[in-house]
Protein backbone atom coordinates (compact mmCIF):
# COMPACT_ATOMS: atom_id res chain seq x y z
CA UNK A 1 0.00 0.00 0.00
CA UNK A 2 1.12 3.81 -0.53
CA UNK A 3 1.28 6.28 1.65
CA UNK A 4 -0.88 9.08 0.71
CA UNK A 5 1.89 11.58 1.09
CA UNK A 6 4.94 11.15 0.26
CA UNK A 7 7.98 9.41 3.04
CA UNK A 8 11.40 11.43 3.84
CA UNK A 9 14.06 8.75 3.55
CA UNK A 10 14.53 7.68 7.20
CA UNK A 11 18.13 8.65 7.87
CA UNK A 12 16.12 12.29 7.49
CA UNK A 13 12.94 12.21 9.39
CA UNK A 14 15.68 11.00 12.13
CA UNK A 15 17.81 14.20 11.64
CA UNK A 16 15.07 15.97 11.50
CA UNK A 17 13.25 14.77 14.95
CA UNK A 18 16.82 14.98 16.81
CA UNK A 19 16.69 11.29 17.33
CA UNK A 20 19.66 8.87 18.10
CA UNK A 21 19.41 5.28 19.23
CA UNK A 22 18.98 4.75 22.93
CA UNK A 23 21.75 2.25 24.46
CA UNK A 24 19.66 2.04 27.50
CA UNK A 25 16.14 1.21 25.86
CA UNK A 26 18.37 -1.98 23.62
CA UNK A 27 17.47 0.23 20.45
CA UNK A 28 19.23 -0.34 17.59
CA UNK A 29 17.65 1.05 14.31
CA UNK A 30 17.26 -0.14 10.52
CA UNK A 31 17.63 1.85 7.95
CA UNK A 32 17.93 -0.70 4.56
CA UNK A 33 14.62 -0.25 3.20
CA UNK A 34 14.84 -3.84 1.00
CA UNK A 35 16.06 -5.47 4.45
CA UNK A 36 13.05 -4.58 6.32
CA UNK A 37 10.41 -5.58 3.14
CA UNK A 38 11.87 -8.76 3.37
CA UNK A 39 11.62 -9.27 7.29
CA UNK A 40 7.62 -8.02 6.71
CA UNK A 41 7.17 -10.47 4.02
CA UNK A 42 8.25 -13.57 6.53
CA UNK A 43 4.87 -14.04 7.85
CA UNK A 44 2.99 -13.96 4.00
CA UNK A 45 0.40 -11.82 2.54
CA UNK A 46 -0.19 -9.21 5.05
CA UNK A 47 -2.90 -7.36 3.39
CA UNK A 48 -5.71 -6.13 6.01
CA UNK A 49 -3.97 -8.15 8.83
CA UNK A 50 -3.52 -7.08 11.80
CA UNK A 51 0.11 -6.92 12.94
CA UNK A 52 1.83 -6.15 16.67
CA UNK A 53 5.07 -3.92 16.79
CA UNK A 54 7.17 -3.91 19.60
CA UNK A 55 9.21 -0.65 19.72
CA UNK A 56 8.77 0.63 16.72
CA UNK A 57 11.46 3.64 17.15
CA UNK A 58 11.42 5.94 13.98
CA UNK A 59 9.33 3.36 12.09
CA UNK A 60 11.85 1.59 9.55
CA UNK A 61 9.83 -1.96 10.02
CA UNK A 62 6.74 -0.15 10.43
CA UNK A 63 6.73 1.37 7.14
CA UNK A 64 7.75 -1.56 5.51
CA UNK A 65 4.71 -3.53 7.34
CA UNK A 66 2.01 -0.93 6.07
CA UNK A 67 3.65 -0.50 2.44
CA UNK A 68 2.72 -4.59 2.63
CA UNK A 69 -0.91 -3.61 3.37
CA UNK A 70 -0.89 -4.61 7.49
CA UNK A 71 -2.78 -2.58 10.14
CA UNK A 72 -0.41 -1.98 12.49
CA UNK A 73 -0.68 -1.16 16.53
CA UNK A 74 3.06 -0.22 17.68
CA UNK A 75 3.59 -0.18 21.52
CA UNK A 76 6.66 2.54 22.18
CA UNK A 77 8.39 3.35 25.22
CA UNK A 78 10.64 6.24 24.12
CA UNK A 79 8.27 9.09 23.51
CA UNK A 80 11.22 11.02 21.38
CA UNK A 81 9.87 8.51 18.83
CA UNK A 82 6.54 9.70 19.13
CA UNK A 83 6.08 12.38 16.97
CA UNK A 84 7.98 10.89 13.86
CA UNK A 85 5.50 7.92 14.24
CA UNK A 86 2.66 10.42 14.20
CA UNK A 87 3.56 11.47 10.64
CA UNK A 88 3.33 7.55 9.54
CA UNK A 89 0.07 7.17 10.73
CA UNK A 90 -0.51 10.55 8.73
CA UNK A 91 0.73 9.02 5.83
CA UNK A 92 -0.66 5.81 6.01
CA UNK A 93 -4.70 7.26 7.46
CA UNK A 94 -6.26 4.33 9.78
CA UNK A 95 -3.51 1.82 9.42
CA UNK A 96 -1.14 2.76 11.99
CA UNK A 97 -2.15 2.84 15.72
CA UNK A 98 0.77 4.12 18.59
CA UNK A 99 0.62 3.23 21.85
CA UNK A 100 3.20 5.16 24.51
CA UNK A 101 3.88 2.20 26.70
CA UNK A 102 5.71 -0.11 28.17
CA UNK A 103 5.59 -3.43 26.25
CA UNK A 104 5.96 -5.41 29.24
CA UNK A 105 3.29 -3.84 31.34
CA UNK A 106 0.94 -3.20 28.48
CA UNK A 107 -1.77 -5.92 27.84
CA UNK A 108 -0.96 -6.36 24.35
CA UNK A 109 -3.72 -9.02 23.79
CA UNK A 110 -6.58 -7.02 24.81
CA UNK A 111 -5.60 -4.79 22.46
CA UNK A 112 -6.85 -7.04 19.51
CA UNK A 113 -10.28 -8.70 18.44
CA UNK A 114 -8.42 -11.33 15.96
CA UNK A 115 -5.29 -12.63 16.20
CA UNK A 116 -2.72 -10.75 14.76
CA UNK A 117 1.11 -11.38 13.38
CA UNK A 118 3.67 -10.00 16.18
CA UNK A 119 6.43 -8.57 14.05
CA UNK A 120 9.29 -6.73 15.67
CA UNK A 121 12.98 -5.76 15.52
CA UNK A 122 12.68 -6.29 19.83
CA UNK A 123 14.86 -4.18 22.03
CA UNK A 124 17.19 -6.75 23.03
CA UNK A 125 17.11 -6.08 26.51
CA UNK A 126 13.08 -7.04 26.51
CA UNK A 127 12.76 -9.61 23.94
CA UNK A 128 13.20 -12.78 25.70
CA UNK A 129 10.89 -11.75 28.55
CA UNK A 130 8.76 -10.37 25.95
CA UNK A 131 8.71 -14.00 23.77
CA UNK A 132 8.12 -16.29 26.69
CA UNK A 133 5.25 -14.13 27.87
CA UNK A 134 3.88 -14.93 24.65
CA UNK A 135 4.36 -18.37 25.01
CA UNK A 136 3.03 -18.92 28.20
CA UNK A 137 -0.88 -18.40 28.92
CA UNK A 138 -4.29 -20.19 27.39
CA UNK A 139 -3.56 -22.28 23.81
CA UNK A 140 -3.36 -21.91 20.75
CA UNK A 141 -2.71 -18.61 21.72
CA UNK A 142 -3.95 -14.40 20.85
CA UNK A 143 -1.48 -14.16 18.07
CA UNK A 144 -1.14 -15.75 14.99
CA UNK A 145 2.41 -16.15 14.37
CA UNK A 146 5.96 -13.94 15.81
CA UNK A 147 8.75 -12.90 13.23
CA UNK A 148 11.02 -11.09 16.02
CA UNK A 149 14.50 -10.06 15.41
CA UNK A 150 16.87 -11.21 18.43
CA UNK A 151 20.55 -11.57 18.76
CA UNK A 152 21.95 -14.39 16.82
CA UNK A 153 23.30 -16.71 20.24
CA UNK A 154 19.63 -15.76 21.83
CA UNK A 155 18.21 -16.77 17.86
CA UNK A 156 20.15 -20.36 18.24
CA UNK A 157 18.83 -21.23 21.54
CA UNK A 158 15.63 -20.81 20.46
CA UNK A 159 15.55 -23.14 17.66
CA UNK A 160 18.14 -25.70 19.30
CA UNK A 161 18.25 -29.23 19.24
CA UNK A 162 19.28 -31.79 22.09
CA UNK A 163 22.95 -32.87 22.60
CA UNK A 164 23.87 -28.98 21.13
CA UNK A 165 25.31 -26.14 24.09
CA UNK A 166 22.29 -23.26 22.61
CA UNK A 167 19.75 -26.02 23.95
CA UNK A 168 17.87 -25.15 26.67
CA UNK A 169 14.68 -23.84 28.50
CA UNK A 170 14.48 -21.26 25.83
CA UNK A 171 14.25 -23.79 23.22
CA UNK A 172 11.66 -26.48 25.28
CA UNK A 173 9.74 -23.70 26.21
CA UNK A 174 9.17 -22.36 22.81
CA UNK A 175 8.93 -25.83 20.51
CA UNK A 176 6.84 -27.51 22.52
CA UNK A 177 3.93 -26.36 21.38
CA UNK A 178 4.97 -24.39 18.42
CA UNK A 179 7.09 -24.30 15.00
CA UNK A 180 10.02 -22.47 15.20
CA UNK A 181 12.85 -21.60 12.41
CA UNK A 182 15.60 -19.00 11.67
CA UNK A 183 14.17 -17.11 8.77
CA UNK A 184 17.11 -14.89 8.01
CA UNK A 185 19.97 -13.67 9.55
CA UNK A 186 21.03 -10.03 9.58
CA UNK A 187 24.48 -8.72 10.07
CA UNK A 188 25.44 -6.29 12.30
CA UNK A 189 26.32 -3.55 9.95
CA UNK A 190 22.81 -3.28 9.23
CA UNK A 191 22.12 -1.65 12.41
CA UNK A 192 22.82 1.93 13.37
CA UNK A 193 25.00 1.93 15.44
CA UNK A 194 25.99 -1.38 14.88
CA UNK A 195 25.79 -3.60 17.80
CA UNK A 196 28.72 -5.61 19.29
CA UNK A 197 26.76 -9.31 17.59
CA UNK A 198 25.69 -10.71 14.84
CA UNK A 199 21.31 -11.02 14.53
CA UNK A 200 18.26 -13.22 13.61
CA UNK A 201 15.01 -13.20 12.33
CA UNK A 202 13.30 -16.62 14.32
CA UNK A 203 9.74 -16.64 13.27
CA UNK A 204 7.79 -19.22 15.25
CA UNK A 205 4.09 -20.56 14.29
CA UNK A 206 1.48 -22.07 17.10
CA UNK A 207 0.64 -25.96 17.26
CA UNK A 208 -1.91 -27.40 19.25
CA UNK A 209 -0.70 -28.18 22.40
CA UNK A 210 0.00 -31.74 23.83
CA UNK A 211 -2.77 -32.85 26.29
CA UNK A 212 -2.53 -33.38 29.91
CA UNK A 213 0.66 -30.66 30.09
CA UNK A 214 0.69 -27.37 31.59
CA UNK A 215 2.93 -24.33 30.77
CA UNK A 216 3.89 -23.64 34.67
CA UNK A 217 4.93 -27.57 35.12
CA UNK A 218 7.29 -27.47 32.18
CA UNK A 219 8.83 -24.24 32.89
CA UNK A 220 9.59 -25.38 36.42
CA UNK A 221 10.73 -28.32 35.36
CA UNK A 222 12.82 -26.90 32.11
CA UNK A 223 14.31 -23.98 34.83
CA UNK A 224 15.26 -27.00 37.29
CA UNK A 225 17.11 -28.94 34.73
CA UNK A 226 19.03 -26.60 32.86
CA UNK A 227 19.81 -24.70 36.38
CA UNK A 228 22.68 -27.30 36.61
CA UNK A 229 22.85 -28.55 33.02
CA UNK A 230 26.12 -30.33 33.67
CA UNK A 231 24.92 -32.62 36.59
CA UNK A 232 22.83 -36.07 35.95
CA UNK A 233 18.99 -35.39 35.88
CA UNK A 234 19.29 -37.70 39.05
CA UNK A 235 21.09 -34.62 41.03
CA UNK A 236 19.55 -31.46 39.09
CA UNK A 237 15.78 -32.25 39.48
CA UNK A 238 15.99 -33.27 43.15
CA UNK A 239 14.13 -30.10 44.08
CA UNK A 240 11.42 -31.39 41.70
CA UNK A 241 8.96 -33.39 44.29
CA UNK A 242 8.61 -37.12 42.32
CA UNK A 243 11.00 -36.12 39.46
CA UNK A 244 13.26 -38.85 39.72
CA UNK A 245 10.48 -41.60 40.50
CA UNK A 246 8.63 -40.27 37.35
CA UNK A 247 12.12 -40.17 35.14
CA UNK A 248 12.19 -44.17 35.56
CA UNK A 249 8.63 -44.65 35.14
CA UNK A 250 8.53 -43.32 31.87
CA UNK A 251 11.85 -44.60 31.00
CA UNK A 252 14.03 -42.07 31.14
CA UNK A 253 17.57 -42.59 32.51
CA UNK A 254 18.03 -40.59 35.28
CA UNK A 255 22.18 -40.76 34.93
CA UNK A 256 21.28 -38.00 31.62
CA UNK A 257 22.03 -35.01 31.82
CA UNK A 258 19.11 -32.43 30.77
CA UNK A 259 20.91 -31.32 27.23
CA UNK A 260 20.79 -35.15 26.22
CA UNK A 261 16.59 -35.04 26.38
CA UNK A 262 14.28 -34.24 23.91
CA UNK A 263 11.27 -31.86 23.44
CA UNK A 264 9.11 -34.71 23.36
CA UNK A 265 10.84 -36.09 26.58
CA UNK A 266 10.30 -32.93 28.70
CA UNK A 267 6.71 -33.06 27.59
CA UNK A 268 6.30 -36.48 28.47
CA UNK A 269 7.78 -36.06 32.21
CA UNK A 270 6.08 -32.87 32.99
CA UNK A 271 3.13 -34.79 31.89
CA UNK A 272 4.38 -37.41 34.45
CA UNK A 273 4.36 -34.92 37.10
CA UNK A 274 0.98 -33.92 36.75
Amino acid sequence: MNPVTPLQPLREVIARHGLSASKSLGQNFLFDGQLLARIAAIPGDLTDQQVLEIGPGPGGLTRALLMAGARVTAIERDRRCIPALAELSEAFPDRLTVIEGDALRVNAASLFEEPPHIVSNLPYNVGTPLLVGWLSGTWLPWWKSCTLMFQKEVAERIVAAPDNSAYGRLAVLTQWRSDARIAMPVHRSAFTPPPKVMSAVVHITPNDAPDGVTFRTLERLTATAFGQRRKMLRQSLKPVPNAVEALESIGIDPARRAETLSVAEFVALARALG
